[in-house]
């Protein structure tokens, strides 16, 4: 096994970041990490690492500093510990994981922020849910051909659009309502339904992930087929922007560009006989892992981070504007001891 860890940009990719004066961070699952991407005022990419287990949905809130992390049994809420001008070891935001929710393992996957606080996509039990700070969580909503809440992921419920403050659009991979039913409808059973209206709004998808709301439209992944692109909610139809060579999880906007995730099929039933394999095939081209941004205009992919190595798969990924070089706290090393921030 490769236990190595490399990281390329594309030629430009650095000086996008300066450009817009932003950082990334992403959550690999497979890996067990959450990664901080940005620069160092000596010009040079800034990578940063901390270890959660199964780390998966990053739900950032725009109108703090402060973010969730959904990871295999818990839901955590990190602050930046810094007050504004400080700066720790060069950089300027120290994240401390303040918060700490018990779930379970219930396969949470996306995580966002609505008028009411945190909300994540627990895949587990087929519904939306809330931290309960007497239980392992507080159900709050589940798709209309779903007849009871049950350990079963019946249809494997993956993503989550926020709209004005409310949960608007859900990703299923399927409508099925049986124990992991969705696992025989990959190919085209995908379908993303209307929160508010209890109604399906498009179908016919192949594993669709990642729905965000964003100008006006409702963006999301056709990751069976590598596809990133919107709903046309009037026609239900699905609208391909870009190509990307990779299985898409993960979408975060800033401006006129998308920064998406890519990975590389795993290789088992989950990943076989999908389009994605055929058309790089056809293209003559290697799945990838790593962010690629896209110019939501035109289409072109016009900047990439490659990832090679230990790290295959990735689940999320959030841009984090007006911050420069973010890091994270984790709990393996005596750092936790010593950050201290006071109101």
């Amino acid at each position: 096994m490769n236990n190595k860890l490399e990281l390329n940009t594309s030629r430009k990719f650095c000086s996008w970041l300066i450009e817009h004066n932003l950082s990334l961070s992403f959550s690999t699952y497979q890996a067990g990490k959450l990664f901080f991407v940005g620069m160092q005022d000596s010009g040079q990419l800034s990578v940063f690492e901390r270890t959660f287990a199964r780390c998966m949905g990053i739900g950032r809130d725009a109108n703090t500093d402060s973010f969730w992390v959904a990871n295999l049994f818990q839901l955590w809420r990190f602050e930046n510990a810094l007050k504004p001008g400080q700066n720790y070891q060069g950089y300027d935001r120290v994240y401390v994981p303040q918060v700490g929710y018990t779930t379970g393992d219930v396969d949470a996957h996306d995580v966002a922020i609505d008028d009411r606080g945190v909300i994540f996509v627990n895949t587990l039990f087929s519904c939306l849910a809330r931290p309960s700070e007497t239980h392992s969580f507080e159900p709050v909503w589940q798709p209309p051909f779903i007849g009871k809440l049950a350990a079963e992921d019946r249809c494997h419920l993956n993503g989550l659009a926020i709209k004005n403050g409310k949960a608007a659009y859900v990703t299923c991979v399927s409508e099925t309502d049986v124990n992991e039913g969705w696992r025989e409808h990959r190919q085209s059973g995908g379908v993303v339904i209307d929160v508010q209206k209890n109604e399906i709004v498009a179908n016919g998808l192949s594993m669709p992930h990642s729905p965000r709301w964003y100008r006006d439209k409702l963006w999301v992944h056709n990751s069976g087929e590598g596809e990133f692109g919107y709903i046309d909610l009037k026609s239900g139809q699905f609208e391909s922007v870009a190509f990307c060579p990779g299985y898409l999880r993960g979408l975060s906007f800033h401006g006129d560009f998308a920064v998406v995730g890519l990975s590389k099929p795993r290789g088992d039933k989950t990943f076989e006989d999908l389009a994605l394999q055929k058309k790089l095939e056809k293209k003559r081209i290697q799945p990838r892992c790593g962010l690629q941004v896209i110019n939501i205009n035109t289409g072109d992919i016009v900047h990439e981070l490659r990832i090679e190595g230990v790290v295959k798969e990735l689940y999320d990924v959030c841009v984090l504007p007006q911050i420069k070089r973010p890091m994270a706290i984790g709990f393996a090393n005596e750092e936790i001891h010593r950050i201290l921030s006071l109101p």
